[in-house]
């Protein structure tokens, strides 16, 4: 009689030790990160959204729980993204849409309108926890957080859009950006009240932001977009993750937790195992790449479409170019001047590369500008002082017998050159909004990120503190394209900016 209770209260006992260790289960899971892609196909041998949505599709087919995030900068800026506002760029990622995407600054590019009509094109979720309108609300169709959950995981989810948006892009008045890393603390914090496991900020936010998020210790990963590298952090608590740009590289977070619930109370552990895909090992998606193919016709026809008509004739021949003041390069700098509203801009003569002439009533095509800025550079806005635009005058006229590409068409501005007096000694008489050049005077200087990085000798230009960086500018012809556009007829002469004594 004893043996049997014993034996009873035994079995009592192992089924209760048994139910408490039942709750325990493993979740596997991996977080997929991309940022910043613009073009439509790399000429890298990697990158581009036909080798991305190849790499997505994959992970899926894989089965288990994939949640593939896409940390912003999408619809701008590209060539076809000037032409389209960037409803190619919707369609493609939409062929292999993210289970969470937050936006970053070049949504905002071509206006609150065009944001909002590309963003309810978008068949995946949208996540924007410091964005609202004017009057405090949350944007239709955007959500600041959510819970999911996966496989007995409660993963909670916030996203952030990069908060100097209304700096760096063109939002408008209306929407409203909060700042970011306070945002995502509060929200951090609603989503453990709400029982999240585990905690995923995607954030388009600069690097500073970055870090004190990840240092935090609120937050299980951070997947940011912004910075167009390659970054990988953990410090046992938290992954900090970045994928560079382009889809270059992708990368992977695969997460086991241990999840064990006793007594009431839920415990995770969790381990991360991170992978880098580099796309050039990835066969482009073969649907993705037909799509494509079928845009890059399309983008060919357009090419063909006139902008605007100049008045003026234009000569944009090397000759011209790189010796003295020339129509077609006041017109590329007033552009660039009258798009970032700057004081002065200053662009290399060698930049512009159509060798041709365009007599006046000549309607300009998309296809002319693009053939005069062939290379891709961006518009860059710096603040600089008088002393480093005379540094940099110097270097534009420092090797003018040489046709040397470093000379500079300007606009805000004028100057003269003696070509007899030494090198470094040769600029004089700059003025500036009909003043002198006042050396110690603070100035906003627009020109493109290849002159901005010391390129061409412009090592002066290196010093200046980035108003609108390499990362945030627009395609320089998309902004020369977007000015004739506007103006409709465009009258560049040779008026004066730049006098040479030989």
């Amino acid at each position: 009689m004893h043996l049997t209770r014993n034996l009873l209260i035994a079995a009592l006992l192992c089924a209760a030790s048994f139910a408490t260790q039942a709750r325990a289960e493993t979740v596997n899971l991996t977080f997929l990160l991309t940022n910043d892609i613009y073009n439509i196909e790399n000429d890298t041998g990697r990158g581009g959204f036909a080798r991305l949505n190849a790499v997505v599709k994959a992970e899926r087919a894989k089965g288990g729980n994939v949640i593939y995030a896409h940390a912003g900068d999408l619809i701008s800026p590209s060539l076809l993204s000037g032409l389209d506002q960037g409803e190619h760029t919707i369609a493609l990622t939409n062929m292999a849409p993210p289970d969470i995407f937050t936006p970053g600054n070049h949504e905002f590019d071509f206006g609150e309108q065009v944001f909002r009509a590309r963003m309810s094109e978008a068949t995946f979720p949208l996540f924007a926890a410091n964005l609202r309108d004017r009057t405090g609300q949350p944007l239709t169709g955007f959500k600041d957080t959510e819970i999911r959950d996966i496989g007995g995981l409660k993963v909670g989810f916030v996203g952030l859009t990069e908060e100097d948006s209304p700096a760096l892009s063109s939002p408008g008045d209306n929407l409203v950006f909060a700042p970011t890393f306070e945002t995502a603390l509060a929200r951090a914090k609603d989503l453990k009240t709400q029982g999240a496991d585990m905690i995923v900020a995607v954030v388009h936010a600069e690097r500073a932001i970055d870090l004190k998020l990840y240092g935090s210790g609120l937050f299980d990963l951070v997947l940011s977009g912004h910075d167009h590298d390659l970054i990988l952090l953990y410090n046992g608590r938290t992954v900090l993750a970045e994928s560079m740009t382009e889809a270059n590289y992708v990368t992977a977070v695969d997460v086991k937790a241990e999840v064990d619930e006793k007594d009431g109370k839920r415990r995770v552990i969790w381990w991360p195992d991170i992978r880098v895909i580099d796309t050039a090992t990835v066969t482009p998606d073969p649907e993705t790449q037909a799509r494509i193919d079928a845009y890059k016709k399309e983008l060919d026809a357009d090419l063909n479409i006139g902008i605007g008509v100049t008045s003026e004739p234009l000569d944009s021949r090397k000759a011209v170019l790189r010796t003295q003041e020339a129509a077609i390069g006041n017109l590329i700098a007033d552009a660039l001047r009258a798009q970032t509203q700057s004081d002065v801009a200053i662009v290399n003569g060698g930049g512009i590369r159509g060798n041709k002439q365009y007599p006046a009533g000549t309607e300009l095509t998309r296809r002319d500008i693009l053939t005069e800025l062939p290379f891709g550079n961006r518009t860059v806005k710096l603040a600089v002082t008088g002393d480093m635009i005379k540094a940099a005058l110097e270097n534009g006229v420092s090797d003018v017998a040489n046709a040397a590409g470093r000379f500079p068409q300007v606009s805000g501005l004028t100057f003269t050159a003696d070509l007899m007096r030494p090198v470094g000694q040769r600029v004089d008489n700059i003025m500036i909004g009909g003043k002198p050049l006042d050396p110690a005077a603070s100035y906003t200087l627009a020109t493109n990120d290849y002159m901005a990085g010391g390129g061409d000798g412009y090592v002066a230009l290196e010093a200046g503190t980035p108003l609108l960086a390499v990362r945030d500018g627009k395609l320089m012809a998309n902004d020369v394209m977007a000015y004739i556009a506007a103006q409709k007829t465009v009258a560049p002469k040779v008026e004066g900016r730049i006098g040479i004594r030989m």
